[in-house]
């Protein structure tokens, strides 16, 4: 169970203030709350299965203190692009792809914004250092469908933007501290 929380803490405060959360936030203010909430639980397991495979892969290969050394490294790195922010890239793929449909728009274009994102990167690092690779995946998915739910929530219902820096700050806080942690663990 320990592993289903520390994915969802870790990935929801991760997802505050991210492009793909911005992404959910402004398709929110164009359709449906329900679909794109489906949208972006579809997107978001197919693209956290993946990544959970990738890590469980690395897991395999690495040994234990260079993995959670590298866990740290990658930590304050998320932390660096917590600050530093994302561009919003989902409008262009909702013009390329009209054929979809509003729930097919929605969840290609969160499938697209996650991939390389800080919060799938993070992800396949949880994985690599969880022996519970079901705990990670549904933990990391849990975790960004519900801080994508509360950009949701504001798109449909006041349209109004989240304090960005705010929330990129705490985000970067917190993977300063899972980082702290995972050095001290490779190094004990």
């Amino acid at each position: 169970m320990s592993a289903f929380l520390i994915s969802f803490a870790i990935i929801f405060a991760a997802e505050m203030g991210d492009k793909s959360q911005l992404v959910a936030l402004w398709f929110a203010t164009r359709y449906r709350w329900w679909l794109v909430l489906a949208g972006v639980t579809v997107a978001t397991l197919i693209v956290h299965l993946g990544s959970v495979l990738i890590g469980r892969a690395f897991d395999e290969l690495l040994p234990r203190s260079l993995l959670l050394t590298l866990v740290a490294l990658s930590f304050f790195a998320y932390a660096a692009w917590s600050v530093r922010g994302d561009a919003i890239g989902g409008d262009a793929v909702a013009r390329r792809f009209p054929f979809f449909g509003a729930f097919g728009v929605v969840a290609a274009s969160f499938f697209i914004s996650e991939l390389g994102d800080k919060t799938q990167l993070a992800t396949i690092t949880l994985a690599g250092d969880r022996s519970e690779a079901v705990a990670v995946w549904l933990g990391s998915t849990f975790g960004m469908v519900a801080a994508d739910g509360a950009a949701i929530a504001a798109g449909s219902i006041a349209g109004q933007r989240l304090p960005r820096r705010a929330l990129a700050i705490g985000a970067a806080a917190l993977f300063c501290l899972f980082g702290a942690l995972a050095l001290i663990r490779a190094f004990a």
